[in-house]
């Protein structure tokens, strides 16, 4: 090739295998040998009674006579049982194979320039060059594609770089027929899909035989990235080779039905370890809870690495899948989801596990607030990164929304039994001193707000809701006591006043705090102008008005703030209850306030 190469002096180590594919006559086992390819078995290669001599055989060659190709091999053959024997010398046995060397390169050069020059050939001569050199593309493609690739420093598996190996070989040397010997080829002899057929041919076949092994996951996952992405995009499809090979079908590397089986196997393999994955991510992290590890601190803010751990693990399973194709991601997405949901319902009860069998360690209420904390990239993971619709949403949040739930119960459990005998004191003194009393309680939730600073700021501005929720709620249920009468409307006026000054320091005190809950700000401040009014229709107007705004107040409700106003007849006030029985159009609350309020009676009269 030297010479066809116009001149150039140097050729690479791996262009010369490539080029060279008449040099190499040792037979791959289980593969055709040159003379099998003209139809001869490898018996009838055995040497006859008398070879040709060398001489003769170059005549031969020289006068374009391919069909010498049986008897050069048979003359090697012959050499090879004398240096077995020790029938020769060690000189002559180079000086014979020198011989034999020469006349390999003139049968190349024979094949070659019939290949060159077809029109000028004749028929048998071409399908006989044609016959040799093909065979020696595959052998050339086999032996280069087969070589042992050298261990490296980066761990990979035997299979992953027998991969890499022949992935980057293909590659190159295909590259290299296009660049190099395309040129010295007639258009009709189409050298460049001749090597593709070959070298494709050969790695389908090594990966045939790997899928005949059980494959550990790894490997499982490389054999169809190959297949699926890497061989079919980067090689076949890459910029110096997807020109040259349109129109040259090539297929895939493994069957259809064998590819189905191996994403079957990739499928239920990825799911197995992202589920074993998590459950040892939560038996660590709930290790550390009841060992009473400290969380760690992030920007002020209780923090755990579980969510981040566990996000990491399901997003890896789907980047995986989808780095194979974009189908088998589509396929993976809802098994995911679907291990992501069992975890979380783990999760959910091994946190209340905690909750309730480790109040007495010292860092108990941290890990509460850092449990708390990690809903929130768990939550906006499945918000932006997973897009799942809103009903899957929905299931897939309610463990989590469980687990904060019970988180901030466990917070505000101590501050809540604080505030009770505080409260009980608005109907124990007749609410005579009720601006006292709320200001006392007012002071009790601030001292204890620092307890809260450490939680992620949406999860504080939720539970300072729950606070909102909470003095709102509880003083609601001290005037729903129906221990006050109150029969003049002087005296209802000035509760109504109280009442008032209260709702405004309530909503004044948690909203500098964080409070986002103004659909509260109403609740206080028109009850106390339901008790000021002394006009039936009035009132009429403020509970339908009321009803609209907290669609769960209900008779019992009205009928204990109305017990309070001593002066209304029962006519007027079963009046008043029966607009509670007109459809106002309000939906049922989000949000609840009166349906957690308990103890209110319903009237008892059937007219009703």
């Amino acid at each position: 090739m030297e010479e066809e190469e116009a001149g150039k002096k140097k050729k690479s180590k791996g262009l010369a295998t490539v080029f060279s594919v008449f040099t190499k006559r040792r037979k791959k086992k289980g593969k055709p040998s040159l003379a099998e390819t003209e139809g001869e078995s490898e018996s009838s290669l055995q040497p006859p009674a008398q070879l040709p001599t060398v001489e003769e055989l170059k005549a031969d060659l020289e006068r374009g006579r391919l069909e010498a190709a049986r008897p050069l091999l048979a003359l090697e053959l012959e050499l090879q049982e004398a240096a077995a024997a020790g029938r020769a010398s060690e000189e002559e046995l180079v000086r014979r194979q020198s011989k034999v060397e020469a006349l390999y390169a003139l049968l190349r050069d024979q094949v070659l320039g019939q290949l060159r020059r077809p029109l000028e050939a004749e028929p048998e001569r071409l399908r006989q060059a044609l016959a040799l050199w093909r065979d020696g593309v595959a052998q050339a493609a086999a032996e280069r594609l087969s070589r042992r690739p050298a261990a490296d420093a980066e761990g990979r598996t035997e299979a992953e770089r027998t991969f890499l190996h022949m992935g980057r070989t293909m590659k190159e040397d295909l590259e290299a027929v296009v660049e190099r010997l395309k040129p010295l080829f007639p258009a009709d002899i189409r050298v460049v899909a001749a090597y593709a057929e070959s070298y494709h041919a050969e790695f389908a076949s090594q990966l045939s035989a790997l899928t005949q092994f059980e494959l550990c996951q790894r490997d499982t996952y490389m054999l169809l990235l190959w297949v699926q992405n890497l061989y079919p995009n980067d090689i076949l499809n890459s910029p110096k080779l997807a020109p040259e090979l349109q129109g040259v079908r090539l297929g895939t590397l493994l069957p259809p039905t064998q590819i189905r089986l191996l994403e079957a196997t990739f499928l239920s393999n990825e799911v197995a370890s992202v589920r074993e994955l998590t459950a040892r991510a939560l038996e660590l992290e709930s290790n550390r809870w009841t060992n009473d590890e400290a969380p760690q601190r992030l920007d002020g803010h209780c923090h755990s690495e579980l969510a981040i751990d566990i996000i990491q693990i399901i997003s890896q399973g789907q980047a995986k899948a989808e780095s194979i194709t974009l189908d088998l991601g589509a396929q993976i997405k809802p098994l995911l989801l679907e291990e992501l949901a069992r975890f979380l319902r783990s999760y959910q009860r091994a946190f209340d596990g905690f909750l309730e069998r480790c109040r007495q360690l010292r860092n108990y209420r941290a890990n509460v607030i850092a449990n708390i904390n990690n809903c929130l990239p768990f939550r906006t993971s499945l918000e932006q990164q997973w897009q799942t619709p809103p009903d899957l949403r929905s299931s897939l949040l309610r463990p989590l929304n469980e687990l904060k739930s019970h988180g901030f119960d466990t917070l505000l459990q101590s501050l809540f039994g604080d505030l009770k005998p505080l409260f009980k004191r608005f109907t124990q003194t007749r609410w005579a001193a009720p601006q006292q009393t709320l200001e006392e309680i007012v002071s009790a939730v601030a001292e204890r707000m620092p307890e809260f600073s450490e939680l992620q700021d949406c999860f504080r501005e939720e539970l300072l809701e729950a606070v909102h929720l909470h003095l709102v709620k509880e003083y609601i249920a001290r005037l729903c006591k129906r221990r006050l009468v109150l029969k003049t409307a002087e005296q209802q006026q000035q509760l109504a006043g109280h009442v008032q000054a209260n709702a405004q320091l309530i909503q004044q005190f948690c909203t500098q705090s964080g409070s986002p809950a103004t659909w509260l700000h109403d609740a206080l401040p028109t009850l106390a102008e339901i008790i000021r009014l002394q006009d039936p229709s009035a009132i009429k107007i403020e509970v339908a008005t009321y009803a609209t705004l907290y669609p769960d107040f209900s008779k019992g409700h009205l009928s204990a703030i109305l017990a309070i106003k001593g002066n209304l007849s029962s006519s007027d006030a079963k009046s008043i209850r029966s607009i509670l029985d007109i459809n106002t159009g309000a939906h049922e609350p989000s949000k609840a306030l009166f349906s957690l309020i308990k103890g209110c009676i319903e009237p008892a009269s059937a007219s009703e």
